[in-house]
């Protein structure tokens, strides 16, 4: 779950909640998105994975450039960067959500930790929500080859496919 890939919102979080099963949310930063936006695919290397992400496409990087021009703004009126904002937003979900932000550097680690002192209204998170309504965010998170893997759906063992 994030701001980025909501779509786990109505079915796998309820489940979860209804089991009392805790819920881990990997990529809360939109794969490093809510952190410069657009011009991160500028910055990646050749052989970085999110090259072939849909979502990393300049047709709808474009497009998911106003998502983040919405959050920066916010992130500013409320003195944060917009990746706090994005885990602030993640954070308020509930005590029964923990996100796991790839963080490799110490400068982002510690802004991370920063977003635990980001404080929410119920009107600031219906608006941060309405800039990334599920259907609103261009792009798969995956490329179609991988989207049967995605939540809990589990290709079936008969798909698999051995090299030799």
């Amino acid at each position: 779950m994030s701001l980025w890939s909501r779509d786990v919102e109505e079915d796998i979080i309820p489940t979860c909640r209804e089991l009392g099963i805790g819920i881990v949310c990997y990529s809360p930063l939109g794969r490093g998105f809510f952190s410069v936006g657009s011009k991160l695919a500028d910055s990646l290397s050749d052989d970085d994975f999110r090259k072939v992400l849909p979502r990393f496409q300049p047709e709808n990087l474009e497009k998911n450039a106003l998502i983040f021009e919405s959050v920066n703004a916010m992130a500013t009126r409320k003195g944060c960067t917009p990746s706090q904002l994005a885990l602030a937003w993640v954070h308020h979900q509930g005590s029964d959500v923990c996100p796991i932000p790839g963080t490799t550097k110490m400068e982002n680690f510690n802004q991370n930790v920063g977003a635990l002192s980001v404080k929410l209204t119920p009107e600031e998170m219906a608006e941060l929500e309405s800039y990334a309504a599920t259907g609103d965010v261009h792009g798969d998170r995956y490329p179609e080859m991988m989207n049967t893997w995605k939540d809990s759906e589990t290709p079936p063992l008969s798909s698999w496919k051995v090299e030799s």
